[in-house]
């Protein structure tokens, strides 16, 4: 070949060698630029697309981000049709197709077959509103491959490898198709009879009220979990028939093995004996078990919000309260106090974890099983291997010894003896040969392709073995039949907590004073929330607050409770204007103008007077406040149809506020100037105006707008010149945890769904609180119901039990 210099001498450069590399290389020897730009064209989309699928398959979870799931589909979308077409002028530029199908073509070729048995990463398992138009669109690729191979590969030995592929192909199409019916027709329905057991249930303790005396006499703690009713597993075993309201099911005897519920896995041993002293710890065997199995009941319940089913009633409600704040929070002899809080935000974070992947999975967990496990990972390989076997049997008109011997004959040496000596000489000449250098390329990407696949079929089987769904299925199975020995039980719950990760809260982050302008003003929130804003981990201080908060809610009615601001802030002051300016900042329908007016008076307090790190009081409660007041600006800003005002409302209040702090930064200030420098300007703009606090005006002179910066810089400068930090810092902690318990219930349709797509991004605290709401009954009070006085006005952050 004239590209290459045969003088040389050396293990390279023998003539046979030489032969061979030109033979290989000979495709990429095209000249003109249309025919270099194609050359570069396809390896650059597939390195993407690689690149893509590495980021995704490091990720040991079952559930995908939206955005990065959205970026991969549509990368892949567009890949088809144009390495369809790199397919096709690979194939002109060799001057023709069938046995002389080039190596590039091939290559590009074995690429399309790839990246579809790729595919699978982003297709959620559950069936959406545009299953059927997706699982056509994917079996119309599927058809539309196996027709390239068809008519385009004639020789044996190439149709053997390619059929290979595409029979991988298909069967991936099937087993799509097969999980989404399966889990179409195996879990709707569960939630209606749910639905129809809890009714029945509450409706036998209804008509025996001494029933509920009983339980109060002897309920506490771990008794109430023992005699808990709620179904972990088995619903389906209760349909006696179909009635027009649901349906009407046997009543659950306790003999009935089948029908596994809490109070059963919270009786029954399921490890050994040493084990028994520590059975609620979190760090356990026993106590994982009995925590997801508990969470998991409380999925099957929340799933009815999800599937537009009645409301619980207030006996249900009042029941599950119970079950959660005296069963598994207020009092436990098994657990040390301060795993308290833990313990529960736990269970409600595995229980967002199951509704994460029962709607957004890309992995069939939701089906992970014994018989699962056996069946898909075991059987379907068998299968599809004799499925193999048949196609080499046909490509070699029966003899598949022939096929496989053709393999070798039929492929450009790519599979020859020697191949691998010619592959490091290739490489070799990469550096001064543009054809070597090309086909190298080529060929790392091509070797790259099947890793990646392996490793994500390695993935996905860890997956499903490692999830909670399995440990789930396993116990029932177990406690149904014992069919399952207690050391295969052992061993997957120790690769369990080896493998998955603790289910933890975290909270993003974000500063309405620490992002310029530019970023604020020209980019909409849904190009910002794709990079990666930073997140805090849920602090016990943190859960502790929220929870103290619950309690004291709980135990107190509406009528008579009072808010942060009369407990703690109007201690602070003696004079009543300066009583009436806090109240303002309280006052008002709209939650997103009170969470800017705070979020910036505790930013402005933490700049100007930060903690003092020797107190730990003081330094716990500005962590929980700073840590909320980020938060909830993240939701402002990023999540508005998660709060209770509506998104629209809540946008303009938004927009607003940017403009109120342009008008007081200035021009230059806003779009270049630092945190600290914003901070200063916003001091001194306060000591400009000379501000009485008794007058405050929240309202502008032209205008209805509240001036929640305004209000906010006065609110933070008043506490910063309070002597006791303590105090102020107490005071902001409490404010934001009512501020976030306010936010977090509704029971409308528009926040249910809005809670629902939000789940794949993680697990979110304000989606945990709504959680909780919707299984106490925990509701905000009316709107325009506390504006009569000051002390009623801050009542409108209070909770109604």
């Amino acid at each position: 070949m004239p590209y290459f210099n045969s003088n040389h001498t050396g293990l390279c450069e023998t003539n046979e060698v030489i032969w061979r590399i030109g033979n290989l290389t000979a495709s990429y020897a095209a000249g003109n630029g249309k025919e270099e730009l194609m050359m570069v064209s396809a390896p650059v989309i597939v390195l993407i697309l690689v690149a893509l699928f590495l980021a995704g398959v490091f990720g040991f979870s079952a559930v995908l981000n939206p955005s990065y799931r959205l970026l991969l589909s549509s990368a892949l979308a567009l890949s088809l049709p144009v390495m369809s077409y790199l397919f096709s002028e690979a194939m002109d530029a060799a001057g023709g197709s069938g046995d002389d199908l080039s190596v590039r073509a091939r290559m590009i070729l074995t690429w399309m077959l790839s990246l579809e048995l790729l595919r699978k990463k982003v297709d959620e398992i559950r069936a959406r509103g545009s299953y059927y138009s997706s699982t056509l669109e994917r079996a119309g690729r599927v058809v539309w491959l196996g027709s390239l191979i068809y008519f385009n590969i004639t020789s044996p030995g190439g149709k053997a490898v390619f059929s290979i592929l595409w029979i991988l192909c298909a069967t991936k199409l099937v087993q799509r198709i097969a999980f989404t019916e399966v889990e179409k027709r195996s879990y709707p329905d569960k939630s209606l009879i749910i639905s129809s057991y809890m009714a029945q249930i509450m409706g036998l303790r209804k008509s025996e009220p001494e029933h509920d005396d009983v339980e109060h006499a002897q309920g506490g703690g771990e008794e109430l979990l023992k005699r808990c009713e709620y179904i972990v597993m088995g619903e389906e075993k209760l349909v006696k028939k179909v009635t027009e309201d649901g349906y009407e099911l046997n009543q659950v005897t306790p003999d009935d093995i089948s029908i596994i519920t809490v109070g059963k896995v919270w009786k029954d041993a399921v490890v050994t004996s040493d084990d028994q002293n520590l059975a609620l710890s979190s760090h356990t065997i026993n106590g994982v078990i009995r925590r997801v199995c508990l969470s998991f009941a409380l999925f099957k319940l929340l799933r009815r919000r999800f599937e537009h089913l009645p409301e619980l009633t207030e006996q249900e409600a009042r029941d599950c309260r119970r079950l959660l704040m005296e069963g598994l929070y207020s009092s436990n002899d098994c657990r040390q106090s301060k795993e308290a809080e833990a313990l529960l935000f736990q269970v409600m974070a595995d229980e967002m974890k199951f509704l994460s992947e029962y709607y957004h999975s890309v992995v069939p967990v939701v089906l992970a099983s014994p018989i699962f496990v056996l069946a898909n990972y075991f059987i379907v390989p068998v299968v599809v291997l004799g499925l193999c076997l048949i196609a080499l049997a046909a490509c070699g008109n029966g003899d598949v010894s022939y096929a496989l011997g053709r393999i070798s004959a039929d492929n450009n040496s790519l599979v020859q003896p020697g191949f691998a000596k010619i592959a490091i000489c290739t490489i070799g000449r990469a550096a001064h040969s543009r054809p070597a250098f090309f086909f190298t390329l080529d060929l790392c990407i091509t070797a790259l392709l099947p890793i990646i696949f392996f490793l994500e079929e390695i993935w996905e089987f860890l997956v499903v073995l490692t999830s909670n769904w399995f440990m789930i299925s396993l116990l029932c199975n177990h406690m149904s039949s014992n069919r399952y020995p207690l050391v295969i039980r052992r061993r997957i719950s120790w690769l369990q907590r080896k493998m998955s990760k603790y289910t933890n809260i975290r909270l993003k982050q974000f500063s309405l004073l620490g992002h310029r302008g530019p970023v604020m003003s020209f980019m909409p929130a849904t190009v910002l929330s794709s990079f990666k804003l930073r997140s805090v981990r849920a602090t016990q201080e943190l859960k502790r607050s929220i929870m103290d908060c619950l309690v004291r809610g709980a135990a107190s009615p509406l009528s008579s409770r009072k808010s942060a601001l009369e407990r703690r802030v109007f201690s602070l002051v003696d004079d009543s204007g300066q009583r009436q300016f806090l109240a303002a900042c309280m006052r008002g329908t709209s939650v997103t103008e009170m969470i800017i007016t705070w979020h910036i008076a505790t930013r402005l307090l933490h700049d100007t007077a930060p903690p003092a790190p020797g107190i730990q009081k003081e330094a716990e409660a500005a962590k929980v406040a700073i840590t909320l007041s980020q938060y909830c600006a993240y939701l402002v800003v990023f999540h508005p149809e998660l709060l209770p005002d509506r998104r629209a409302k809540a946008e303009l209040v938004l927009e607003n506020a940017k403009k109120e702090l342009r008008e007081i930064l200035g021009f230059l200030a806003y779009y270049l100037a630092s945190h600290r420098a914003r901070i200063r300007r916003l001091r001194a703009h306060i000591s400009r105006m000379k501000i009485i606090w008794e007058t405050a005006d929240t309202r502008s002179s032209d205008d209805d707008r509240i001036k929640v910066v305004l209000n906010g810089v006065k609110l933070g400068v008043f506490l910063g010149r309070h002597g006791d930090k303590t105090t102020a810092w107490k005071v902001l902690a409490d404010v934001w945890t009512e501020l976030i318990v306010y936010a977090a219930p509704a029971r409308d349709e528009e926040h249910v769904n809005a809670h629902a797509d939000i789940l794949p991004e993680g697990v979110e605290l304000i989606t945990v609180l709504w959680a909780f709401a919707m299984h106490t009954g925990m509701k905000r009070p009316p709107r325009g119901a506390h504006h009569d006085s000051t002390t009623t006005a801050t009542n409108e952050y209070i909770f109604r039990w």
